[in-house]
Protein backbone atom coordinates (compact mmCIF):
# COMPACT_ATOMS: atom_id res chain seq x y z
CA UNK A 1 0.00 0.00 0.00
CA UNK A 2 2.99 2.69 0.28
CA UNK A 3 4.34 1.34 -2.78
CA UNK A 4 0.83 2.81 -4.09
CA UNK A 5 0.59 5.94 -2.23
CA UNK A 6 4.20 6.81 -3.40
CA UNK A 7 3.76 6.13 -7.07
CA UNK A 8 -0.13 6.73 -7.79
CA UNK A 9 0.58 10.62 -8.24
CA UNK A 10 2.97 9.97 -11.07
CA UNK A 11 0.93 7.44 -12.47
CA UNK A 12 -2.25 9.11 -12.88
CA UNK A 13 -0.31 12.48 -14.09
CA UNK A 14 1.08 10.43 -16.63
CA UNK A 15 -2.70 8.83 -17.31
CA UNK A 16 -4.29 12.01 -17.34
CA UNK A 17 -1.25 13.99 -19.74
CA UNK A 18 -1.97 11.00 -22.29
CA UNK A 19 -5.73 11.61 -22.24
CA UNK A 20 -5.43 15.27 -22.79
CA UNK A 21 -3.02 15.14 -25.49
CA UNK A 22 -5.18 13.00 -27.55
CA UNK A 23 -7.92 15.02 -26.71
CA UNK A 24 -6.60 17.74 -28.76
CA UNK A 25 -7.14 16.41 -32.62
CA UNK A 26 -3.50 15.96 -34.45
CA UNK A 27 -2.76 14.70 -37.58
CA UNK A 28 -3.58 11.17 -36.71
CA UNK A 29 -6.86 11.96 -34.75
CA UNK A 30 -8.09 14.05 -37.85
CA UNK A 31 -7.12 10.70 -40.15
CA UNK A 32 -9.50 8.76 -38.09
CA UNK A 33 -12.42 11.49 -38.40
CA UNK A 34 -12.15 12.19 -42.07
CA UNK A 35 -12.01 8.29 -42.50
CA UNK A 36 -15.00 7.86 -40.08
CA UNK A 37 -16.87 10.80 -42.00
CA UNK A 38 -16.15 10.42 -45.44
CA UNK A 39 -15.60 6.34 -45.70
CA UNK A 40 -18.25 5.10 -43.05
CA UNK A 41 -17.77 4.30 -38.96
CA UNK A 42 -16.12 0.78 -39.48
CA UNK A 43 -13.60 2.29 -41.19
CA UNK A 44 -12.45 4.91 -38.74
CA UNK A 45 -12.88 2.10 -35.98
CA UNK A 46 -10.50 0.34 -37.38
CA UNK A 47 -7.94 2.90 -38.34
CA UNK A 48 -8.51 3.98 -34.65
CA UNK A 49 -7.55 0.55 -33.16
CA UNK A 50 -4.53 0.60 -35.47
CA UNK A 51 -3.32 4.23 -34.52
CA UNK A 52 -4.25 3.09 -30.71
CA UNK A 53 -1.80 -0.23 -31.12
CA UNK A 54 0.90 2.13 -32.37
CA UNK A 55 0.69 3.90 -29.13
CA UNK A 56 0.87 0.95 -27.26
CA UNK A 57 3.87 -0.08 -29.44
CA UNK A 58 5.81 3.37 -28.54
CA UNK A 59 4.36 3.06 -24.65
CA UNK A 60 6.42 -0.62 -24.36
CA UNK A 61 9.73 0.84 -26.13
CA UNK A 62 9.77 4.16 -24.13
CA UNK A 63 9.41 2.21 -20.99
CA UNK A 64 11.63 -0.44 -21.48
CA UNK A 65 13.97 2.09 -22.93
CA UNK A 66 14.20 4.19 -20.15
CA UNK A 67 13.94 1.84 -17.49
CA UNK A 68 17.38 0.19 -19.31
CA UNK A 69 19.00 3.61 -19.18
CA UNK A 70 18.26 4.41 -15.66
CA UNK A 71 19.52 1.27 -13.99
CA UNK A 72 22.62 1.64 -15.44
CA UNK A 73 22.53 5.36 -15.54
CA UNK A 74 20.62 7.15 -12.64
CA UNK A 75 21.70 10.97 -13.53
CA UNK A 76 20.14 10.01 -16.42
CA UNK A 77 16.84 10.60 -14.64
CA UNK A 78 17.79 14.47 -14.34
CA UNK A 79 18.03 14.97 -18.23
CA UNK A 80 14.79 12.97 -19.23
CA UNK A 81 12.86 15.14 -16.95
CA UNK A 82 14.11 18.43 -18.09
CA UNK A 83 13.45 16.95 -21.51
CA UNK A 84 10.27 16.20 -20.57
CA UNK A 85 9.66 19.53 -18.92
CA UNK A 86 10.63 21.40 -21.52
CA UNK A 87 8.18 19.24 -24.15
CA UNK A 88 5.64 19.32 -22.00
CA UNK A 89 5.88 23.29 -22.27
CA UNK A 90 6.12 23.11 -25.87
CA UNK A 91 2.73 21.27 -25.95
CA UNK A 92 1.57 24.05 -24.35
CA UNK A 93 2.93 26.67 -26.35
CA UNK A 94 1.32 24.43 -29.33
CA UNK A 95 -2.38 24.33 -27.31
CA UNK A 96 -2.35 27.91 -26.93
CA UNK A 97 -1.67 28.87 -30.74
CA UNK A 98 -4.09 26.80 -31.73
CA UNK A 99 -6.79 28.51 -29.50
CA UNK A 100 -6.65 31.13 -32.28
CA UNK A 101 -9.93 31.91 -33.78
CA UNK A 102 -8.34 31.88 -37.24
CA UNK A 103 -7.74 28.28 -36.71
CA UNK A 104 -9.68 25.59 -37.19
CA UNK A 105 -9.62 21.62 -37.66
CA UNK A 106 -9.42 19.73 -40.59
CA UNK A 107 -10.43 16.34 -41.39
CA UNK A 108 -9.72 14.42 -44.22
CA UNK A 109 -9.52 10.72 -45.05
CA UNK A 110 -6.12 8.80 -45.78
CA UNK A 111 -4.40 9.22 -49.05
CA UNK A 112 -4.03 5.83 -51.24
CA UNK A 113 -8.54 5.35 -51.47
CA UNK A 114 -10.31 3.24 -49.92
CA UNK A 115 -8.73 -0.39 -48.14
CA UNK A 116 -10.25 -3.35 -46.08
CA UNK A 117 -10.54 -2.89 -42.37
CA UNK A 118 -7.24 -4.54 -41.80
CA UNK A 119 -6.07 -2.07 -44.56
CA UNK A 120 -7.00 0.72 -42.35
CA UNK A 121 -6.02 -0.99 -39.12
CA UNK A 122 -2.37 -1.61 -40.36
CA UNK A 123 -2.66 2.14 -42.36
CA UNK A 124 -3.23 3.36 -38.50
CA UNK A 125 -0.71 1.41 -36.94
CA UNK A 126 2.17 2.14 -39.39
CA UNK A 127 1.49 6.54 -39.26
CA UNK A 128 1.91 6.38 -35.37
CA UNK A 129 4.73 3.70 -35.14
CA UNK A 130 6.66 5.94 -38.00
CA UNK A 131 5.77 9.39 -36.48
CA UNK A 132 8.83 11.05 -34.71
CA UNK A 133 6.89 13.38 -32.49
CA UNK A 134 5.78 10.46 -31.12
CA UNK A 135 8.74 8.88 -29.58
CA UNK A 136 9.05 12.58 -27.83
CA UNK A 137 5.58 13.23 -26.31
CA UNK A 138 5.88 9.53 -24.71
CA UNK A 139 9.44 10.47 -23.20
CA UNK A 140 7.50 13.24 -21.87
CA UNK A 141 4.26 11.19 -20.80
CA UNK A 142 5.93 8.18 -19.15
CA UNK A 143 8.61 10.94 -17.48
CA UNK A 144 5.79 12.08 -15.33
CA UNK A 145 5.44 8.63 -13.57
CA UNK A 146 8.64 6.83 -14.42
CA UNK A 147 11.49 7.12 -11.21
CA UNK A 148 14.64 6.11 -10.20
CA UNK A 149 14.19 2.57 -9.23
CA UNK A 150 10.46 2.53 -9.60
CA UNK A 151 9.04 -1.23 -9.32
CA UNK A 152 8.13 -2.93 -12.86
CA UNK A 153 4.24 -2.48 -12.26
CA UNK A 154 4.68 0.86 -12.18
CA UNK A 155 5.72 1.12 -16.20
CA UNK A 156 3.08 -1.27 -16.71
CA UNK A 157 0.60 0.42 -14.84
CA UNK A 158 1.49 3.33 -17.18
CA UNK A 159 1.31 1.41 -20.58
CA UNK A 160 -1.83 -0.51 -20.13
CA UNK A 161 -3.94 2.68 -18.58
CA UNK A 162 -2.82 4.74 -21.81
CA UNK A 163 -3.37 1.48 -24.18
CA UNK A 164 -7.07 1.41 -22.71
CA UNK A 165 -7.54 4.98 -23.23
CA UNK A 166 -6.11 5.00 -26.52
CA UNK A 167 -8.62 2.63 -27.89
CA UNK A 168 -11.65 4.09 -25.96
CA UNK A 169 -10.72 7.50 -26.92
CA UNK A 170 -9.81 6.70 -30.60
CA UNK A 171 -13.26 4.60 -31.28
CA UNK A 172 -15.15 7.48 -29.99
CA UNK A 173 -13.93 9.89 -32.30
CA UNK A 174 -14.37 7.23 -34.70
CA UNK A 175 -17.69 6.73 -33.75
CA UNK A 176 -18.79 10.27 -33.04
CA UNK A 177 -16.94 12.34 -35.52
CA UNK A 178 -18.92 9.84 -38.72
CA UNK A 179 -20.90 12.94 -38.82
CA UNK A 180 -20.41 16.72 -40.12
CA UNK A 181 -22.54 17.84 -37.44
CA UNK A 182 -19.91 16.32 -34.70
CA UNK A 183 -17.45 18.36 -36.17
CA UNK A 184 -19.17 21.49 -36.31
CA UNK A 185 -19.86 21.04 -32.45
CA UNK A 186 -16.05 20.05 -31.55
CA UNK A 187 -15.44 23.22 -33.82
CA UNK A 188 -17.25 25.49 -31.30
CA UNK A 189 -15.77 24.08 -28.34
CA UNK A 190 -12.17 23.92 -29.56
CA UNK A 191 -10.81 27.00 -28.20
CA UNK A 192 -11.77 26.27 -24.47
CA UNK A 193 -10.33 22.67 -25.07
CA UNK A 194 -7.13 24.13 -26.26
CA UNK A 195 -6.95 26.91 -23.54
CA UNK A 196 -7.63 24.13 -20.89
CA UNK A 197 -5.17 21.76 -22.41
CA UNK A 198 -2.14 24.57 -22.46
CA UNK A 199 -2.76 25.08 -18.79
CA UNK A 200 -2.56 21.94 -17.59
CA UNK A 201 0.50 20.93 -20.26
CA UNK A 202 2.18 24.10 -18.60
CA UNK A 203 1.10 23.13 -15.39
CA UNK A 204 2.64 19.64 -15.74
CA UNK A 205 6.06 20.86 -17.46
CA UNK A 206 6.70 23.45 -14.71
CA UNK A 207 5.97 20.76 -12.47
CA UNK A 208 8.71 18.17 -14.11
CA UNK A 209 10.79 20.62 -14.02
CA UNK A 210 10.86 21.96 -10.58
CA UNK A 211 10.15 18.49 -8.98
CA UNK A 212 12.63 16.92 -7.04
CA UNK A 213 15.44 14.77 -8.52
Amino acid sequence: MRDLSLYLPGILMAHAAFLLAIASPGPNILAVIGTAMSVGRKSGVALALGVATGSLGWAVLTVIGLSALLTKYAIALTAIKIFGGLYLLWLAYKAFKSARPDHDIEARELDGGKRSAFGYAKSGFIIQMTNPKAALAWIAIISLGLTENAPIWVGATIVLGTFSLSVVIHTIYAVAFSTPAMVRIYGKARRTVQLSLGAFFAFAGIKLLTSRL
